[in-house]
C-alpha cells in the first residue's frame, strides 16, 4: 500500500525534474547587443541609399529623392510617426569648374573643384598672378598689397589623425578664407585641398561671405596638384624680370580659372525623422543623429550613409528587443554639409523640448575608439555602465567632454547631454568631400563593430531612469 500511495508522488516529482530542465534549456530571448553580433542592417542602408540615389546635394531633386527614400525605409522598418519636416534653405550649384597654370611654364591642367558658395569667374573665366601663403596664418599677416588683384593660393601641412585634429587648424582656410580675401581685394581663392590623400581627387566643401562682401570665385585643388603649384612657384621665384637697385622681380605665376556655379535661391530641404516609441510617455527622448545630404562628387557613403545605417540599425536593433523606457528618435538631417540648416531646423521645431541626451554620426564608418561624455553629474554610474559595455569592442574612455555632432550642435548648446562615440579619422581626410567617397570605402567589419557600440549604448540610454538623465 505504501508503494502505491508513493508512484503518484513519484511521477509529480519526476515530471517537475523535466519540466525545470526543460525550461533552464530554453535561453533567454536575445538582447539588442545580441542582435547587432550579426547586423546587416547598417550596411544595407549605406548600400541602398549610395546605390537607388547617390550624391545628396542639399536643396536638390536627389536630396529630395533622398528623403522620399528615407521615409519609405524608415516606415518599412517598423519605425513609429515617420515624417519629413520641410524647410527652406538658400541653395548653390556647382557648373564648369577648370584650372590651369599657364606661365611662366608650359601650361599645365589642375584638377580642381569650386568650394561651396563660391562666386562665378563668368563663362569667360579670369586669368590672374598668384599670391603663395605657405599658411593661412601667413595670408592673414601679410599687406594687403601682396593681395588685391591676385589669385591667392593657401598651402597647409595637414596630416592624418585619428582624432582628426588639425581639421578645424587647416579648414580656415577654407572656412573663411575667400571672405577674408575677398575683403582684401583678391580677385579668386585657391586652397590645397583639407584632406590628407595623395590622389588626384579635390576636396570640396563649404565656404561662407560676410552679407556685404561679394563672392569670389574660390576653389580647391588636389594635393598632388598642389604641390605641383609650389614648386612652379618657387622656381618662378628665381627668374629675374626685373633689375632694380634694391633687387629683382621674379617672374610671375600665372593661373587661368573658369568656375560656374549658381545660386538658385531658397530651396526646399528637410529633416527625416522616426522614433521607437518608449513605454513611459513622459521620459524625455534620445535623440540619435546622422545626415541625410552628401556633397555632389562621390555617393556619400562615409559622408554621411554610414552614418544613418549606423544610428539605424542601432535603434532597430533596441526595438527588437523590447520596448525600452523611453523613446528613441531618429533624425536624419537634411543640407548639413552646407551649413547645417537642418539642425538648426530641427532645434528651432523642437528645442524647446526636453531631450534626455543626444548623439550623433558623422565622421565616417571607421571603428570607435573612445568614448567621452557630457553628462550631468546624476549620471555618474550611467556613464561609467556604458562605458563598461563598450570596452569588449576595444573602446577606451576619454577624459574630454563630449561635444557632440554639427546637427546636435544647437542641442548641446542649449545644455542637453550628449554623449560621442569616436570613431577612427586616420584615412577619414583622405575621403572626405572627394569623389572617392563610395561605397567601397566602407568596411564592413568595422561598420559592424559601430553598430555593435552604438547598440550597447543605445539600450543602456533608452532603459535610463530620470533620476539619472533629465
Amino acid at each position: 500500500m505504501k508503494s502505491a500511495h508513493l508512484l503518484p508522488r513519484i511521477a509529480g516529482f519526476a515530471a517537475l525534474c523535466l519540466a525545470t530542465a526543460a525550461a533552464a534549456s530554453i535561453p533567454p530571448p536575445p538582447s539588442a547587443v545580441d542582435r547587432a553580433q550579426n547586423d546587416d542592417i547598417a550596411w544595407k542602408i549605406t548600400e541602398d541609399l549610395t546605390t537607388e540615389i547617390g550624391p545628396r546635394m542639399a536643396g536638390t531633386e536627389a536630396e529630395a529623392a533622398a528623403r522620399k527614400w528615407a521615409v519609405e525605409r524608415l516606415k518599412a522598418m517598423g519605425f513609429q510617426n515617420v515624417r519629413d519636416e520641410p524647410f527652406a534653405m538658400p541653395t548653390w550649384v556647382r557648373g564648369e569648374e577648370e584650372a590651369s597654370l599657364i606661365g611662366p611654364f608650359h601650361t599645365q591642367p589642375l584638377a580642381v573643384t569650386a568650394l561651396g558658395n563660391s562666386g562665378s569667374t563668368g563663362a569667360k573665366g579670369l586669368v590672374g598672378d598668384v599670391a603663395y601663403f605657405a599658411s593661412y596664418d601667413d595670408f592673414l599677416a601679410a599687406p594687403d598689397h601682396y593681395i588685391k588683384g591676385k589669385i591667392v593660393f593657401i598651402d597647409h601641412q595637414m596630416a592624418p589623425a585619428q582624432d582628426g585634429s588639425g581639421y578645424g587648424q587647416y579648414g580656415r582656410a577654407r572656412f573663411t578664407g575667400p571672405n577674408a580675401a575677398a575683403k582684401r581685394g583678391a580677385i579668386a581663392v585657391i586652397i590645397r585641398s583639407i584632406g590628407t590623400d595623395s590622389h588626384r581627387n579635390p576636396h570640396t566643401g563649404n565656404t561662407n561671405f560676410e552679407a556685404g562682401v561679394a563672392p569670389i570665385p574660390a576653389a580647391a585643388i588636389s594635393n598632388p596638384d598642389a604641390d605641383q603649384l609650389v614648386r612652379q612657384w618657387r622656381r618662378a621665384q628665381s627668374i629675374r624680370t626685373k633689375e632694380t637697385p634694391l633687387g629683382y622681380t621674379p617672374a610671375p605665376l600665372r593661373m587661368k580659372l573658369l568656375l560656374t556655379p549658381r545660386n538658385l535661391g531658397q530651396q526646399q530641404s528637410g529633416n527625416v525623422i522616426a522614433d521607437v516609441p518608449g513605454s513611459d510617455p513622459a521620459a524625455s527622448p534620445v535623440v540619435v543623429a546622422c545626415h541625410l545630404d552628401s556633397w555632389d562628387l562621390g555617393t556619400g557613403a562615409i559622408d554621411d550613409a554610414a552614418g544613418c545605417g549606423i544610428v539605424t540599425a542601432a535603434a532597430k536593433h533596441v526595438m527588437t528587443a523590447g520596448q525600452p523606457r523611453r523613446t528613441i528618435r531618429i533624425l536624419w538631417a537634411g543640407a548639413e554639409e552646407v551649413g547645417v540648416h537642418g539642425g538648426r531646423a530641427y532645434f528651432a521645431a523642437h528645442g524647446n523640448q526636453k531631450h534626455a541626451v543626444a548623439l550623433e554620426s558623422d565622421f565616417g564608418a571607421d571603428r570607435v575608439w573612445r568614448v567621452d561624455f557630457k553628462l550631468p553629474e546624476s549620471a555618474k554610474s550611467l556613464a561609467d555602465r556604458i562605458a563598461l559595455a563598450v570596452a569588449p569592442y576595444g573602446v577606451t574612455r576619454g577624459s574630454s567632454p563630449a561635444s557632440g555632432g554639427a546637427d546636435i550642435g544647437a542641442l548641446v548648446q542649449a545644455g542637453v547631454p550628449a554623449i560621442d562615440l569616436r570613431q577612427d579619422g586616420t584615412r577619414y581626410f583622405d575621403l572626405h568631400h572627394t569623389p572617392d567617397d563610395t561605397l567601397d570605402k566602407v568596411d564592413p567589419i568595422q561598420l559592424r563593430q559601430n553598430v555593435l557600440v552604438w547598440t550597447a549604448t543605445l539600450a543602456i540610454l533608452a532603459n535610463s531612469s530620470d533620476n539619472e538623465l533629465p
